[in-house]
């Protein structure tokens, strides 16, 4: 006699247990971050690796230094510049309503620009436009098999595809974000000067500014840099599936960006304030 069906209800010797769904639940993604993460060290080591022996293309890196960075300024100027905007406003309004005394005001806000506002916004902004841009492009060529055909060739798609990117954005990460510290700044002294009636010239206050500042605000922006065109060209040479997959592509670039620069904003935080403290006072 043959085997009789499951009955509905009745536990199968097939079905996994509850207690095995609950580990592949809890470990798949704790595998996929971790291969993830692997990946994403190899392709940053290659990256270095085709910088030091492969030849510059310079035109491909005027190409992204321009679709980086020209086409972001706008971008970044009217972020930033209405981020210095508000926080100016709550921070005087509140010291009138504690104190009455903004002499301080804009020093302590350049110090926050510097160690945290400018280098992070700068990024998650540079993350939501531009990483988006490389994994749908990449992915795109990947979908169309032009990176099969490179590979044919026998050209690298991390020395023709990522390095340009890297370098492009590396650069013009350090670059907009100076460029966030002057409009948020500028901005913030127009702020307090038609609000609160604060002198420009005592608004610019540079005495709470130091090297452990400057350091740290470029020390993100280099970090930052790197970590998303390596971030995005990943998703984008992972490509799976069609259109779709550019679809999942582009959602897991900035997904991933903008938690990779939360994560390097608290490592590289939290080793500066660390570095400080051993520093003889």
């Amino acid at each position: 006699m043959s085997a009789s069906p499951d009955i509905p209800g009745r536990p199968s010797g097939r079905e996994p247990s509850n207690f095995r769904e609950f580990l592949s639940a809890l470990g798949e993604p704790i595998l996929y971050l971790t291969r993830t993460f692997k990946e994403l060290v190899e392709m940053f080591g290659l990256t270095l690796y085709y910088m030091a022996r492969g030849r510059t293309r310079w035109r491909a890196i005027f190409e992204q230094l321009h679709e980086v960075g020209n086409r972001s300024v706008i971008f970044i100027a009217v972020t930033l510049g209405f981020l210095g905007m508000i926080l100016i406003y709550q921070a005087g309004y509140q010291a009138e309503q504690i104190t009455g005394d903004l002499q301080l005001l804009g020093g302590l806000f350049l110090q926050l620009l510097l160690r945290e506002f400018a280098p992070t916004i700068t990024a998650m902004m540079i993350a939501t436009r531009v990483a988006t841009g490389m994994a749908a492009q990449i992915g795109s060529m990947v979908v169309t098999e032009q990176v099969d055909a490179l590979q044919m060739c026998a050209a690298p798609p991390v020395d023709y595809l990522v390095v340009p990117r890297f370098i492009a954005t590396t650069i013009m990460m350090i670059v907009l974000t100076i460029f966030a510290v002057l409009v948020s700044y500028s901005a913030g002294a127009l702020t307090a000067l038609l609000s609160f009636g604060l002198n420009v010239r005592t608004f610019i206050d540079l005495s709470f500014i130091g090297w452990f500042d400057l350091i740290l605000c470029l020390s993100k922006a280099l970090a930052y840099g790197m970590a998303v065109p390596i971030i995005a060209c990943h998703a984008g040479l992972n490509v799976s599936g069609g259109s779709e997959g550019v679809g999942r592509a582009t959602t897991n670039a900035v997904v991933n960006a903008s938690l990779a620069v939360v994560i390097l904003d608290f490592i590289i935080t939290s080793l500066g304030y660390v570095a400080l403290s051993l520093l003889p006072s």
